[in-house]
């Protein structure tokens, strides 16, 4: 999971540094895709990493902006070349929301803010079977069973011995009473989440009803840091058909500011622990 084999991460600092020299150079995303005949979108997937880039896309940016150092091009057309490599997620075959796992891969630490399901990296197997196909309902059997062992394998970034994911999720009551499954498969999802929960690096708070109105109803997103400087924090808003990726200053920072008053109004993670225990016992018997 290093950086250095990470196309994802790989290819967002390359279009970071294409952006960088496109500025430098003075010229506007449209001016360059008219140079090239090709379109402005293009232009923009590769500066924001969310299309592959090849060594000739490199090499004729490169003549546009009029890169003379010959070693900043070879740095720049290896980065291209190593950003198409597989990271260990496309052996599941297309996953769609593949650009996030690559992020989510790297990142040294992860907020959530979830209102109505357990967050995936959080889920037990029989939680996991029984909301991938309620969310999904006409995946294939074969792409269930995908997606479920994806979920289980992204789940050890939080339990690396080496470099455990910082995790902190604010979660709504919601997603401790809605019966995903049955009352046993929820019975064992929030044992499991007080079990998590009391990881040092996993924090896990909870919005009860009588929290009343917070800055969450406007919907559920991620924010992503990283260790390393060039690589800037994300904001990711999951979608039906197509996902929002969030990198500038002004965006994250008004995340970030939101995310701190969900923090502040949620239950402590000691009083989160109790509530959800207390729901898993809900669940127990309501099992009879």
């Amino acid at each position: 999971m290093a950086s250095n084999v990470n196309p994802t991460v790989r290819r967002r600092r390359l279009g970071q540094e294409l952006r960088r020299l496109r500025e430098l150079k003075g010229m506007t995303a449209e001016e360059v895709a008219e140079r090239l005949l090709v379109s402005q979108s293009k232009i923009s997937r590769l500066e924001n990493g969310r299309r592959s880039i090849s060594q000739r896309d490199v090499r004729d940016l490169c003549g546009v902006y009029e890169v003379e150092d010959h070693r900043i091009v070879d740095s720049l057309m290896q980065m291209a070349k190593d950003s198409r490599q597989q990271g260990w997620w496309h052996a599941f075959g297309d996953i769609p929301y593949s650009v996030y796992i690559g992020l989510e891969t790297e990142a040294a630490s992860l907020r959530i803010y979830e209102s109505l399901l357990v967050p995936g990296l959080l889920q037990t197997p029989g939680y996991a079977e029984a909301v991938i196909p309620g969310t999904v309902p006409e995946l294939a059997p074969d792409h269930l069973e995908k997606r479920i062992q994806v979920r289980m394998r992204r789940q050890e970034r939080v339990t690396d011995p080496e470099r455990p994911l910082r995790l902190w999720v604010v979660l709504d009551e919601s997603a401790l009473r809605r019966v995903v499954g049955s009352h046993l498969i929820m019975r064992e999802q929030l044992d499991y989440l007080v079990e998590m929960s009391q990881l040092p690096h996993v924090t896990v708070q909870v919005l009860p009803y009588d929290t009343g109105a917070h800055a969450g109803m406007s919907g559920t997103f991620s924010i992503l840091e990283f260790d390393d400087a060039a690589d800037s924090s994300v904001v990711y808003i999951e979608g039906v058909t197509s996902d929002l990726y969030l990198e500038k200053t002004n965006d994250v920072h008004k995340y970030t500011i939101m995310y701190e008053h969900l923090r502040a109004q949620a239950l402590s993670a000691e009083h989160s622990r109790e509530f959800i225990a207390a729901a898993a016992k809900s669940h127990a018997d309501a099992m009879g």
